[in-house]
């Protein structure tokens, strides 16, 4: 990408515009504030995890400490469904539902950890903490539960005791039952959990084989398990899911993943996250394409390493032509955080950026086409006590290539970098959603203190105007000024 095609502008405030645009924003007339509808939930423990919406009807399922809430558009409760507390203990596995556990119970709170709604039956796919990650399917109607699978192990999801733990892709089918990919960290428990796994999503919600594993015999299974012996290296060693989508014919996670690298000069490892993003074969029952690109993003020698939140869009016409892509192209909207050393406690310094998701697809290409003609190791962080070498074969692969039973799993050892596109460096960003409003792609970012930006790309010689040039829904913020082409500008 030239610098030529990009002309970007550091995305700053209302309040830091230069005087020439504080000077004429303040001679347009004032815009009245408008209410907002909230809903501060019913229970003294009722902390939110999880927010869908039903794209059909508007209404709004929010998962929360023992609850479940479906809510109007306008944020009025219309059903609620009690999930907890009751009597559990995280080392009961099996839980004490299926056999008597020998562990001491205590009334544990049921954090809701996945939220899905799976629109071909009409139901609710709702999992919690409880007893070893087990889900409920509610229908969406009312929330009455038409199942509750729990009497085997394919039914325990995750024992992570964190709303953000697990994360879930629906892959539906006209002709047959849908997939569920759960991704999920196991919590040092690679025995009873494996990381990726795809699940049948049957039509009875109360069959037999709900949430089984799509393909399962004696050496081959739709399941990824990170090996014993990489907790003799990193004996804290997970993968976080933070996002997950489909695309094509391939299904994605993006993840931080813990590793041990040697700095510049020393001899000694420390460890450090790395985020990845991971892809699968929608159609790979035996998770032989299973491949992993490291991600992040740079601006004026400050590396942007921790990955916070993600989404995924189009384009759009006009970010498109800035990019030499099409609008129909997927585009993934990344926050980082700083430097890579701290997961549980990020820096405030942040950056919003973009990635075209073909670009890092035809990284993934160049990697697989090098790895099948030798070239190299697996060079998996997680397999790091075994370093096992690319295997030779002839043989063509193209966008689609979904593997073979052997090379897999695979990482890819060069960092794809992201286009940063606006930083932050007082209030950490946490959340990002986009999407297309005639032809412009838009922004908007949540932060850490609970404030919330919206950009987008200017048109190329366009006069900046939050109403000529977004509409009239958005704040009429009106700078009336001419922005450098191809910048991202607040529209606050």
């Amino acid at each position: 990408m030239s610098a030529a095609m990009w002309k970007w502008t550091c995305l700053i405030s209302h309040l830091l515009l230069s005087p020439m645009m504080s000077s004429l924003a303040r001679q347009q007339p004032p815009h009245p504030k408008r209410p907002f509808a909230t809903f501060p939930g019913e229970q003294a423990e009722g902390t939110f995890n999880h927010l869908v919406v039903d794209e059909r009807t508007g209404h709004i399922y929010l998962g929360a400490v023992n609850r479940i809430y479906k809510l109007s558009s306008d944020l009025k409760v219309l059903v609620t469904h009690q999930t907890g507390p009751d009597e559990d203990n995280p080392k009961c596995y099996p839980p004490r539902i299926v056999q008597t556990c020998n562990e001491p119970l205590t009334l544990t709170n049921n954090i809701n950890k996945m939220l899905l709604i799976d629109y071909k039956e009409n139901r609710l796919i709702a999992c919690g903490s409880l007893y070893q990650g087990i889900c409920k399917l509610l229908r969406l109607e009312d929330l009455f539960k038409l199942g509750e699978p729990f009497h085997k192990k394919e039914h325990y999801l995750s024992g992570v005791n964190e709303s953000g733990s697990v994360f879930g892709v629906i892959v539906s089918y006209s002709h047959m039952d849908d997939k569920l990919f759960i991704a999920t960290a196991v919590d040092g428990k690679p025995e009873y959990f494996p990381t990726i796994s795809s699940r049948k999503l049957t039509k009875n919600s109360e069959a037999d084989g709900m949430f089984a594993y799509v393909f399962h015999d004696e050496f081959v299974a739709s399941m990824i398990k990170i090996p014993s012996d990489t907790f003799t290296i990193i004996p804290d060693f997970d993968i976080y899911y933070i996002y997950g989508f489909s695309s094509g014919n391939f299904v994605y996670f993006l993840t931080l993943q813990p590793e041990m690298i040697s700095p510049p000069g020393s001899t000694t490892k420390e460890q450090v996250y790395t985020s990845k993003l991971v892809r699968l074969c929608k159609e790979d029952a035996a998770f032989n394409s299973y491949v992993e690109v490291p991600i992040g993003c740079e601006k004026n020698g400050v590396e942007y390493r921790l990955l916070q939140a993600a989404h995924l869009s189009k384009a759009g016409a006009i970010l498109a032509r800035s990019l030499g892509a099409s609008p129909d192209d997927d585009i993934l909207f990344t926050v980082f955080s700083k430097g890579q050393k701290r997961k549980m406690k990020s820096l405030d310094e942040s950056a919003l950026c973009i990635f075209v998701l073909k670009k890092i697809n035809d990284r993934i290409k160049e990697r697989l086409q090098s790895c099948y003609r030798g070239e190299g190791t697996l060079d998996l962080a997680w397999l790091k006590v075994k370093d096992i070498p690319c295997g030779s074969a002839l043989l063509t692969i193209d966008d689609n290539f979904c593997g073979l039973d052997m090379n897999a799993p695979l990482g890819v050892s060069e960092m794809v970098r992201g286009l940063p596109i606006f930083t932050e460096d007082g209030d950490r960003m946490t959340s990002v959603i986009a999407y297309v409003y005639k032809n412009h792609s838009l922004a908007f970012v949540g932060t850490k203190s609970g404030k919330m930006k919206k950009v987008g790309l200017v048109q190329r010689g366009f006069p900046v105007s939050a109403a000529s040039c977004y509409g009239d829904w958005l704040h009429r913020d009106e700078w009336g000024a001419f922005y450098r082409p191809g910048a991202w500008l607040p529209i606050l």
